[in-house]
């Protein structure tokens, strides 16, 4: 065996290792998969929404958007530990295959060689951005923030009581207990908006009470 091919062979075990290694956990992130379950879409018109504390809310958020936060993608640089792990495995292996089977010169291995490896790192790095880290972002604490979301009552809330409601959240649907704002009873299926947040409980207020108020303030 020439020297040639046991460089090329060498180079084709430390990616192999390397690989090994990142699949193990020991440097190379391997993204998650994110799970979207059934959402509950409802349309709102767009409103400010006075809260009991003060101030306003922009228009309510019932379903998880995709604003804040950017694609992982765009972000991880094509020189990372996976591609250099996938460049030494297909340019080692391309190369020791060369130096042993074939009648080429050393040179042109080499260059073939480099070719080929760069083939192989570019393939790792689309697969990985494109397929694996699609739906992969950047999570914004603005996106989990309760206060004004949009939801429906799914178990009456009888006057002072708790009952439950359903809302959805950056792709996922959610239950909580929920109680009236003002005390008021709110019947199964009534639309409401969260105006505060506590202890695991959400305070509510209808959302067609709340719309119909912003717009007899705007009026006047």
């Amino acid at each position: 065996m020439t020297a040639w091919a046991i460089f090329y062979l060498v180079c084709f075990l430390i990616g192999i290792t390397l690989t090994l290694l990142a699949f193990l956990g020991a440097g190379w992130h391997i993204p998650h998969f994110n799970i979207h379950t059934p959402t509950l879409h409802v349309h709102t018109p767009h409103v400010h929404v006075p809260l009991p504390h003060g101030g306003h809310v922009a228009a309510p958020h019932a379903a998880g958007g995709a604003h804040g936060g950017a694609a992982h993608g765009a972000d991880m640089p094509f020189i990372n530990f996976g591609t250099i792990a996938a460049f030494l495995i297909w340019f080692g292996g391309s190369g020791y295959l060369m130096m042993r089977y074939s009648t080429l010169v050393v040179s042109l291995i080499l260059l073939l060689a480099v070719v080929v490896g760069i083939v192989g790192a570019n393939f790792i790095f689309w697969f990985v951005v494109k397929l694996l880290m699609k739906h992969d972002r950047e999570l914004d604490p603005a996106d989990y923030e309760r206060v004004g979301v949009l939801g429906r009552i799914t178990s009456p809330i009888r006057q002072g009581g708790t009952g439950e409601m359903i809302f959805s959240q950056e792709g996922t649907r959610h239950t909580c207990g929920a109680r009236s704002e003002n005390g008021d009873a709110l019947a199964k299926g009534t639309e409401v908006i969260i105006t505060r947040y506590e202890k695991g409980i959400a305070y509510v207020r209808p959302w067609d009470e709340m719309a119909e108020q912003e717009q007899s303030a705007t009026s006047s």
